[in-house]
């Protein structure tokens, strides 16, 4: 692992064909990115990262200015920390309760990127993958598999249309630690926890708007479950369809899922608790084009 870090450390000052082959010369896998820009040059773009000489150097043959990309994760053996900075604010107080907490030991390398942000790179797992994620609120994003990232020396064009390059700071450790990315996140951006078995019991008196608001903050990964949960507590304790429709719809819609999703998971969840239930759907539960925004302003103001 301390390759990559090492060939990281050789190529900040290189021109940029120099350090698209000390990185794959070493095994680093790497991609063309528009130059300027982050956007990937080829097809599949991470997915088509590789060390292989021949067409790395085809790849920059044919655009030899073209930004210097690795993918992150058990391809690269590296995973970002990635701290962002801007109008709308900055990672850098996150991040640091997270390094009081102990939550980002052991990092191996600090690069800054041009908006004057920063990645701290650290080893990757082999024994386990961990998914890029963003958390918005706390500025802070995670490049793991699925990720990647520029490397020095590629530059990034800014708002004032000057071209500035990520730039190697430091290096760290050595043999760095991982990162545990979930625990990370939790504290960033700590999300409502699905509700146990044993707590999933038809209750009376349901505060319809609170179950709305805790749809509404569903991650990735709990959203369909989550929803389901949610409308078979409503369906067993006979709140109509319509009603359901009304608060949950936005509140699913908000967390991400599309209209056809809901209105599926609605339709399942109700005949799941009640084979018949009280208040035929008609087109009550006809996909949306949007959620009504007066009960989406219901459920998350």
């Amino acid at each position: 692992m301390a390759t990559v870090f090492n060939a990281l450390a050789r190529i900040q000052h290189l021109p940029l064909s120099d350090a698209v082959w000390s990185l794959a010369s070493v095994g680093v896998p790497v991609f063309p990115c528009v130059p300027g820009e982050k956007r990937p040059l080829t097809r599949r773009g991470f997915h088509d990262a590789t060390a292989d000489l021949d067409q790395v150097s085809a790849w920059w043959d044919r655009w030899p200015s073209a930004n210097l990309a690795i993918p992150t994760g058990p391809a690269s053996g590296i995973e970002v920390v990635d701290i962002d900075i801007g109008s709308t604010g900055s990672g850098f107080p996150a991040f640091q309760r997270a390094r009081r907490e102990g939550l980002v030991p052991g990092w191996a390398a600090l690069v800054r990127t041009p908006s004057g942000g920063l990645h701290v790179y650290f080893s990757a797992r082999t024994s386990r993958e961990q998914p890029s994620w963003q958390a918005s609120k706390a500025h802070i994003d995670f490049r793991g598999t699925g990720g990647y990232v520029l490397a020095p020396p590629s530059q990034v064009r800014q708002p004032d249309g000057h071209l500035r390059p990520y730039e190697l700071q430091s290096t760290g450790l050595v043999e760095s630690s991982p990162v545990d990315a979930s625990r990370l996140r939790n504290f960033l951006d700590p999300r409502p926890s699905l509700p146990r078995r044993n707590q999933m019991t038809p209750r009376r008196g349901l505060d319809v708007q609170r179950l709305g608001q805790w749809v509404a903050a569903l991650s990735e990964g709990e959203r369909n479950r989550g929803l389901f949960w949610a409308v078979c507590r409503l369906a067993e304790n006979n709140t109509a369809v319509s009603d359901t429709l009304a608060v949950l719809g936005p509140a699913a819609a908000h967390a991400g899922l599309g209209a056809r999703e809901i209105t599926t998971t609605i339709r399942s969840a109700y005949r799941a608790a009640d084979p018949a239930p009280r208040e035929p759907a008609g087109n009550e539960l006809a996909p949306r084009r949007s959620p009504p925004q007066q009960a989406l302003g219901r459920v998350i103001s």
